[in-house]
């Protein structure tokens, strides 16, 4: 019996599912804000930092306006900039590699892994010319990259590892936190990210105590002390309401991601075999910011599936060097084939903490009858 679509259509995000529960401790934290006065860095500010870098089991972190700003930011204090280059995933959001320009380095863009769409350490080392000092691992859909072939490479070139970790806060590497696999981690907390504020806001984590303080001039315009503007910094602060929220939130964020994990496993014993689900590597258990599948007819899909009452969403097309900004920084295409490969034929299913299981069971029975 073919499937018809239901009055109400399966949401790809819901942030009002999250907030209602949180509405008085949310509330609670605007209100103690207010009351302060302090309403750009400041002890809200400095209170989430030391949270988050727990988190994460790193000595350091800085917060900052949002992860585009916490990827150039780390680049600079890292020294990085005009005459370097810095190798990136082709299949990424456009942040990752707009943050190299805006940083004052060239993006050099190298393939991707079939399986998961993360960097291709083979690619990336074939990418590295006597110029680069940096790469950019990229925890795409929220699990870690291979940070033990890309740290080699690394080590064996003298390069900067840098976590671009928007998408994976909570995720692990055999056993270790997000944050604490490179020598700087960036995180996003972008409204529907895993942890997400209520607006923007960044951070960047790191065990290197002099980096982090390079970090905190430059997000604030250069300043070591009132006054006293040492760098040519930026105006990328993270606000003090964001923070204040986010605390909120961070204390629930193991519970969401358990959620995920679980509504992952629902997706995954019911989706047909023509959609190829990204890989989980055993130890490295995804936090499922999206849950990313393929398909070659996906844009038929995705109008089908809305037909059928399932909101539906694609990371990313085109492929990052196919913008219009960063086309001059294209390799040819066929240096890419995994990363054109996925930009064509990626679509990410409804996936969030509060998703509910008969929901799942819905999704998963659109994608059968739209595929048969």
């Amino acid at each position: 019996m073919a499937l018809t679509a239901p009055a109400a259509a399966v949401p790809f995000v819901a942030l009002e599912r999250q907030h209602a529960p949180l509405a008085e401790a949310l509330e609670a934290a605007f209100r103690r804000v207010v009351a302060g006065s302090a309403f750009t860095l400041g002890e809200e500010v400095a209170a989430f930092e030391a949270e988050l870098a727990a988190a994460c089991e790193a000595p350091c972190a800085v917060g900052v306006a949002s992860g585009t700003a916490a990827l150039a930011i780390a680049l600079r204090a890292a020294g990085i900039g005009r005459g370097d280059e810095v190798v990136v995933p082709a299949h990424t959001f456009i942040a990752t590699a707009l943050a190299v320009l805006h940083a004052g380095a060239t993006p050099v863009f190298a393939d991707v892994e079939d399986a998961t769409g993360h960097l291709d350490a083979d690619a990336a080392a074939a990418a590295v010319t006597p110029r680069t000092a940096a790469l950019v691992g990229v925890h795409l859909y929220g699990q870690a990259c291979d940070v033990d072939a890309l740290g080699a490479l690394a080590r064996r070139r003298g390069l900067l590892l840098v976590e671009d970790a928007a998408q994976a806060l909570g995720a692990t590497w055999h056993g270790r936190p997000a944050g604490a696999l490179g020598d700087v981690a960036c995180f996003s907390f972008y409204p529907s990210k895993n942890l997400g504020a209520l607006g923007d806001g960044g951070a960047l984590v790191t065990a290197d105590a002099q980096l982090a303080g390079r970090a905190r001039m430059l997000r604030d315009l250069g300043q070591r002390a009132k006054g006293e503007h040492l760098l040519a910094g930026e105006n990328q602060r993270l606000h003090a309401l964001q923070a204040a929220l986010l605390r909120v939130k961070l204390p629930r964020l193991e519970r969401w991601n358990a959620a995920r994990r679980a509504h992952a496993e629902r997706y995954r014993a019911q989706l047909p075999a023509a959609l190829r689900v990204v890989a989980e590597r055993p130890h490295s258990p995804s936090t499922h910011h999206v849950l990313a599948v393929r398909c070659e007819q996906r844009d038929a899909l995705a109008a089908r599936l809305a037909e059928l009452g399932v909101r539906t969403g694609v990371h990313y097309h085109p492929a990052a060097c196919a913008q219009p900004p960063l086309r001059e920084y294209a390799p040819p295409d066929e240096a890419l084939p995994n990363a054109l490969a996925w930009a064509a034929e990626q679509l990410s299913l409804p996936m969030f903490a509060e998703l509910e299981p008969h929901e799942i069971d819905r999704v998963a029975e659109a994608c059968r009858t739209a595929l048969a």
